[in-house]
């Protein structure tokens, strides 16, 4: 349910009837309790171009405005503002629509996109830390939502599974004589091990060396052997994929090595349009204002992750035909995205119209304002991050004595798993945080055990109920009024989301409708003696809207529900 469209449109009329020549500006969401359900502010912005006073020019909308259905009052507040209220009935109507909708009223696009969702991005030499949890389900939430909303999502997974290092790697690996998943259960452990021959024995140096050149040359043994290393590394990260819920598969990895054999290509294309520039013997692309230049190739011959991006790029534009793309990467990588995407532009590798996005996001910090780290300074692992949220949510449990050793277990991993990606995605996505067990696991306050609590005991009402559901929503109550427009503001919100790429705004939703169902739940009984039946099935479908409503946005952020707690 699109309000703000409806209001729009309806000012759209108005503007005609009072002809005013000018594009109308869009009605904002209000505090209803003081301002209505939305505002109109444009009369000063149109106060200058028309020569009138915003009261007048506020007086002559409101003339025209059609208050027949939609609208039931309106007020001209201050220098200017309309605000509106919405008609009860209108409302109860739309709600109804709602209820009996399994999207809950929410359309597909009316033209749908193919867009590219570039996250997670583990790189195949170590395990995945906590450096790769934002990117993964931030990466994840908007796939998600974009799917949802009718685009067609391509996920891809950009490993980084070529380089220097893996002639090292693979050449310590083929001197194991024993199971070759034994060696590499503990990938930190092995690349150490790895390291350390390398530096200590300089014929195995050399052999790391001649073996780089043999994988790069597609040597039939070294491919082999570094195929086994890659398989058992994505297995780790298929283990965490699969605890926290994201739905990356091995179908999705598009790796460094995919794009490998096009990077000769990407090199002469770009000579062709004349963009190269040799510069003290690399080959680089200089871009207007900026000081540093694009290296596309090295001295030596190499190749960088500009290369490999701008092969990525031009895959995913021409061969994907993909109509927006993004890059789910730390905000540190936001120069390097600006000069590939603009390179990527000027060389013709992506058409214009495609839309290219650098969706940054800042770091996460431990109780100091430092970088997440171990005790003695190294890198936290996500897979042991995970379990000890599934361990802390374990003893968060108020009564385990409800349930059974199997239930406190299921209980355990959506309530830890579900604490620590909602706390993530819960911040602006651009702003660093601070990782703190206690608030993300507290059962009030913006939580994703706040959000399940409240959908538990929504079950519990229905539980109580134990009947079929009839009747008609009918708003009579303000705090049913609020709800009801609250409620049908989720679709707006899923729209912004997906433009901004900013999942907060959902939390942000989920934490005003359940703050406000709480509210509604105190002062406006529903199974109590002394409900009538019409109010209380009407009671009984707004409760069940806002559960829906929670179970719908928590599973767009990739977490989960539970009928008790």
């Amino acid at each position: 349910m699109r309000l703000k469209s409806h209001l729009n449109a309806l000012f759209v009329e108005a503007f005609a009837k009072a002809k005013i020549d000018a594009i109308p500006i869009s009605v904002t969401e209000a505090s209803q309790e003081k301002f209505g359900d939305y505002q109109f502010n444009g009369a000063m912005a149109l106060s200058k171009q028309l020569g009138k006073n915003p009261r007048e020019i506020a007086t002559e909308i409101l003339n025209a405005l059609d208050t027949s259905t939609l609208i039931a009052k309106t007020e001209i507040a201050g220098p200017g503002f309309i605000n509106l209220w919405l008609n009860d009935a209108w409302l109860s109507e739309a709600c109804q629509n709602a209820f009996q909708d399994d999207r809950l009223s929410i359309s597909l696009k009316l033209q749908s996109q193919t867009v590219v969702v570039d996250y997670s991005g583990p790189n195949m030499a170590k395990e995945m830390h906590v450096g790769h949890l934002r990117s993964t389900i931030i990466g994840d939430t908007l796939a998600n939502l974009l799917t949802f909303l009718g685009d067609r999502v391509i996920r891809q997974n950009h490993i980084g599974d070529w380089g220097t290092q893996f002639g090292m790697l693979v050449a310590y690996l083929e001197e194991q004589h024993s199971d070759t998943s034994a060696n590499l259960k503990d990938l930190e452990s092995f690349y150490k091990a790895a390291k350390s021959r390398f530096d200590a024995d300089e014929s195995f140096a050399n052999k790391a060396r001649e073996y780089v050149v043999r994988i790069q040359s597609n040597d039939a043994h070294c491919l082999v052997l570094w195929q086994r290393f890659i398989d058992i590394s994505l297995q780790h990260c298929e283990d965490v994929y699969r605890e926290l819920s994201v739905k990356l598969t091995r179908e999705d990895v598009k790796a460094e090595s995919f794009y490998n054999d096009d990077l000769v290509n990407v090199i002469d294309d770009l000579n062709a349009k004349g963009v190269l520039t040799e510069s003290e013997g690399a080959l680089c692309v200089f871009l207007e204002g900026s000081q540093t230049p694009v290296i596309v190739q090295k001295k030596d011959g190499g190749y960088l992750y500009a290369t490999t991006d701008l092969a990525a790029l031009r895959y995913r534009a021409k061969t994907i035909q993909a109509d927006r793309i993004l890059y789910v990467v730390d905000a540190r990588q936001a120069e390097h995205f600006k000069q590939v995407f603009e390179v990527a532009k000027i060389s013709d590798f992506v058409p214009q119209s495609v839309r290219l996005e650098h969706i940054g996001f800042g770091t996460m910090m431990d109780s100091s304002g430092k970088p997440f780290k171990t005790r003695d300074g190294g890198t936290v692992k996500l897979i042991a991050l995970l379990d000890e949220a599934v361990r802390k949510a374990k003893k968060s449990i108020k009564e385990p004595s409800k349930f059974t050793s199997q239930e406190i277990e299921q209980l355990a991993q959506v309530i830890g798993i579900g604490a620590v990606k909602y706390a993530d995605l819960s911040i602006n996505r651009e702003s660093n945080y601070v990782f703190d067990w206690d608030k993300m696991l507290a059962f009030d306050g913006n939580t994703a055990l706040y959000m399940q609590y409240a959908y538990a005991r929504i079950q519990s009402i229905f539980r109580k109920h134990n009947a079929s559901i009839e009747g008609k929503i009918v708003i009579v109550d303000p705090l049913e009024h609020q709800l009801a427009v609250m409620l049908l503001r989720f679709e707006e919100v899923l729209i912004r989301t997906s433009e901004d790429a900013s999942p907060n705004q959902i939390t942000a939703y989920l934490y005003e409708v359940v703050t406000l169902f709480m509210r509604f739940y105190e002062q406006n009984p529903i199974l109590k003696d002394g409900v009538d039946d019409i109010t209380k099935m009407s009671r009984l479908q707004l409760a069940n809207l806002v559960a829906r409503t929670i179970r719908l946005g928590l599973e767009i952020l990739g977490i989960d529900v539970v009928d008790q707690l």
